[in-house]
């Protein structure tokens, strides 16, 4: 519950409009993060209000198709072009149920930024800790950002060392093993359909 509640926040931090290009990655995340705190503390704004912001606004600061391609790795080649772009809208649905929902736990917390480092590939890593207070543990997280032309997009969020990434690679891997991607994209309609995460 912790992990979903601090992407929630994580998510919402993407829901900033557009910065100039040439901003430098640590510079974005700080003003994404600063507008999903005025967000989440907007007692006007009800949570559903919140959540469609997240649906409508996310996609201008995340590459949702890099990241379904890391999410299956070599088994990407396997889809068909119409598959990939199936998968690449289901994905993006569920995120969005998924994590989304949990946004009515948010209690005042901040974010401040700790560090940035280049990757491999010209990527970069933006490292924050959400400030719980109370005696509660701070969150530990990574943005992991890749260059698009001028722009920055996030490929991936990595809370408390656990990678978004490589966990919805993990779940769905045996999935894609054993049906292809119609059994993928289907499991992923069904869950859709019903409010599941994958792991139930």
């Amino acid at each position: 519950m912790m992990r979903r509640t601090a992407l929630a926040v994580c998510l919402l931090a993407l829901t900033s409009p557009a910065l100039a290009g040439g901003d430098a990655p640590r510079a974005i995340v700080q003003e994404m993060t600063d507008r999903a705190i005025a967000v989440l503390g907007d007692q006007g704004l009800s949570s559903d209000d919140k959540r469609h912001r997240l649906e409508d606004i996310a996609s201008a600061h995340t590459d949702f198709q890099t990241m379904s391609q890391l999410v299956l790795g070599r088994n990407w080649s396997q889809f068909s072009p119409q598959q990939q772009t199936d998968f690449v809208k289901e994905f993006k649905a569920h995120l969005s149920m998924t994590y989304g929902r949990n946004i009515q736990n948010y209690r005042n917390e901040k974010v401040v930024i700790v560090s940035d480092r280049e990757e491999a590939r010209g990527d970069w890593t933006v490292q924050t800790k959400i400030l719980r207070g109370g005696g509660a543990q701070d969150i530990l997280v990574d943005y992991r950002l890749r260059r698009q032309g001028d722009d920055w997009r996030v490929i991936d969020i990595v809370i408390e060392r656990v990678s978004l990434v490589a966990n919805f690679r993990s779940q769905l891997q045996e999935v894609v093993s054993q049906g292809g991607p119609t059994k993928v994209i289907e499991l992923l309609r069904e869950k859709n359909a019903r409010g599941e995460p994958i792991a139930s």
